[in-house]
């Protein structure tokens, strides 16, 4: 039986001069009772822990268990096999059309439980206030992908269309996202037509017919990964590597702004440093800077400055709606230049003819795929990646539930119906996603507000953004990037926590920024998870002693208290035993055998080398391998071994394990064959002390 005992009266332990009785409990496992003598006083933060320090005791009174008598106790399912003719019949007894319908459209499901008095007028202002915000990061962003401004509007429209109803996020905003877009632009950049200057015998690719080809690649890439169940690819990239990938792509952006930010006619480069060598194109081209576009990108740069600074900081505090101070600024400036034609006046670049309404359907020019089948992989990747950890931010803090194999579904199909409407792939917005949640949106019908919204901005008012100047766009982007360009910083408090986890963020940051993006997130997955699995391989092994008057083992380093008991080494090990570490793992135990004996052998000069042991005073030996998660046949092997070798110079060993998968390896391979194998440490000690003729209280009142 176990029983639970408050005991003492708490007012007493605070050294109060008030007196009640606090409760009584007591609970059996055979039939559980409560005993209720009077309700406690509330417990303070304070008072909180000293109570259960001096108020609450653990007696515990059970035989001493070996696994075969534990299974013998206890209904023991280990050996249950399930049969997959018996699932599948049953599942497709009782599973439901509808239910499968609802898994695969999850919109069927908030739709249905939609709660239109309370979240309808949320999701309306979020959707208006979003898409406002679509409008000068749309045309901003299409910019860097080489394709016209207007492209960017229309992947807040058709792609968000199919996540709205596909996606199981309720919070992100999908659409334009600077780092995708740049990605893309730099392979339409490779395999596009740009100036119109062809061999008369090569196939030439408009930017628009390589951009909707890298789409539609990107989504099949993405519905793949759904059929095969991949979702649980995000875990391969770690939050450091995708921050230095992220940081280091916007280097990138920002780079390829120079030109725009001031007017500047320099050559566009690709491949290995192309950072390097754009700015020194930059240096030796200082001399073209247009100094009107420059000043219109200073004052452009002052006012979003201005207001990240003082009136969005002075606006939070009085209501939860921003000041859409981007959508002004394109309202401005277009206003501006097309009233007193400036652009004209000071050759300075706009963006140029819009066609008014939306595009129509045309199916992608396939045949360039196969030229860019790698690089559209690595933007599925990322642009999976950096949606989920987005939408994961938002659920966790929300409480909800993100199916990430069904993002999957809703980010390919995204890309597969924008490939048909002139967009580039897609991605959420981390901006945007913020806004959407601060503003009280509560589902997608937020987005398909803005949606309907840029589809009449679109249908109607397109072509009045045609005087808009490149130079406030690039302004624009410039500071949308300000808290991804930060990130940087973030290496310091990094390195301080785990050099490992910084050397993967500035790995992966350098070499985007040096070499490729691409190459970067390739070398930084090898690094995260090479890293990742060194240290899962190595086996975590320490001496652990016994807290006084307590069943409680711990690490004798870590607790100046605990106490070793005579003749009996106890070794924790946690982690795998395979065939990488098994050599290691057992050099390391043998030493810590010899170094455990230090404290039972006065003549220290009887310890000699690993391979030749001699413990005098060391009886027992038990190996707690309750925190192992892995073993496999070489593992079991060493652990045979280890006892083999321990065995010939007379010292016992014994094991500590649970039922499980770690277990049935050892059981299979023979380990347990010679050995005593107990579900605790406690249990292994209580047994030893016993037939060493010593009698241990396991009350440990």
């Amino acid at each position: 039986s176990i029983k639970c005992v408050c005991v003492d009266n708490m007012y007493s332990q605070l050294g109060s001069s008030t007196t009640h009785n606090v409760n009584s409990v007591f609970l059996q496992m055979d039939n559980p009772t409560f005993e209720e003598t009077e309700d406690p006083p509330p417990l303070t933060p304070r008072s909180k822990n000293t109570f259960l320090r001096s108020n609450i005791r653990v007696q515990i009174d059970r035989p001493v268990y070996e696994h075969r008598h534990l299974k013998e106790s206890f209904n023991s399912f280990e050996n249950a096999r399930f049969n997959y003719v018996e699932v599948r019949s049953n599942t497709e007894c009782f599973a439901c059309a509808k239910s499968c319908i609802v898994g695969t459209i999850p919109a069927l499901g908030w739709l249905r439980n939609y709660k239109w008095k309370e979240e309808l007028l949320p999701d309306v202002i979020a959707g208006c206030t979003v898409a406002v915000m679509n409008i000068p990061q749309g045309m901003a962003y299409a910019l860097l992908g080489n394709v016209p401004p207007v492209v960017g509007i229309y992947m807040a429209i058709f792609p968000v269309i199919a996540y709205s109803l596909l996606g199981t996020s309720r919070h992100i905003s999908m659409g334009a996202f600077a780092v995708i877009c740049l990605m893309t632009g730099n392979i339409v950049n490779a395999h596009a037509n740009i100036d119109d200057q062809s061999l008369h015998n090569a196939t030439t690719y408009t930017p628009l017919q390589v951009a909707t080809a890298i789409t539609f690649t990107v989504g099949i890439f993405q519905v793949g990964m759904y059929i095969f169940q991949l979702g649980i690819i995000c875990s391969l990239l770690s939050d450091n590597l995708v921050n230095g990938l992220t940081a280091g792509a916007a280097v990138h952006v920002l780079t390829s702004q120079i030109k725009d930010l001031f007017g500047m006619k320099i050559k566009k480069y690709s491949g290995n440093f192309q950072i390097v060598y754009t700015y020194i194109s930059v240096i030796s081209n200082f001399n073209t800077v247009n100094i009107a576009a420059t000043t219109v990108s200073a004052i452009t740069l002052f006012f979003l400055i201005f207001n990240a600074i003082v009136i969005k900081p002075w606006v939070k505090k009085r209501s939860q709606f921003p000041v859409p101070i981007e959508f002004i600024v394109i309202l401005v400036g277009t206003y501006v230049f097309k009233i007193w034609r400036l652009a004209d006046q000071y050759d300075l670049d706009t963006v140029g003819h819009i066609e008014v309404g939306l595009p129509s359907p045309t199916l992608p020019t396939l045949s360039i795929v196969p030229n860019i089948i790698w690089d559209s992989f690595v933007i599925a990747l990322v642009a999976y990646v950096i949606s989920i950890s987005m939408a994961l931010i938002f659920s966790q803090k929300l409480n909800y539930e993100i199916n990430t194999n069904q993002e999957l579904l809703a980010q390919g199909a995204g890309n597969l119906l924008g490939s048909c409407f002139s967009c580039l792939p897609f991605s959420a917005s981390l901006s945007r996603s913020v806004i959407q949640e601060s503003v009280g949106g509560r589902t997608q019908l937020s987005s398909l507000v803005c949606v309907s919204i840029l589809v009449v901005v679109i249908s109607l008012f397109a072509d009045i953004f045609e005087t808009l100047p490149k130079c406030i766009l690039a302004s624009l982007i410039l500071v949308a990037l300000k808290g991804v360009l930060w990130q940087v910083k973030d290496i310091v408090k990094i390195w301080k926590l785990s050099i490992s986890d910084g050397l993967v963020f500035l790995i992966t940051y350098l070499t985007v920024v040096l070499v490729e993006i691409d190459v970067g997130l390739l070398i930084g997955i090898v690094i995260s998870n090479l890293s990742n699995f060194i240290k899962s391989i190595k086996p975590n092994i320490y001496e652990m002693g016994r807290l006084p008057n307590t069943e409680i083992y711990v690490d004798v380093t870590r607790y100046n208290d605990a106490k070793r008991i005579k003749g009996i080494l106890i070794i924790h090990s946690s982690g795998v035993i395979n065939f990488l570490n098994q050599r290691h793992y057992k050099q390391k135990l043998l030493q810590l055998v010899k170094k455990g004996c230090t404290g039972f052998i006065e003549d220290t000069n009887l310890l000699t080398e690993a391979n030749e042991i001699i413990l005098p005073e060391l009886e027992f030996v038990i190996l707690d391998l309750t925190s192992l998660h892995y073993v496999d046949t070489s593992g079991a092997t060493i652990l045979k071994s280890i006892s083999k070798e321990l065995s010939n110079h007379n010292n016992r060993i014994t094991l500590a394990t649970k039922p499980g998968p770690v277990y049935d390896v050892l059981q299979k391979c023979g380990v347990f064959a010679d050995l005593l194998n107990f579900p605790t440490v406690h249990d292994a000690v209580t047994y030893i002390e016993h037939i060493r003729g010593h009698v241990i209280e396991t009350n440990c009142d």
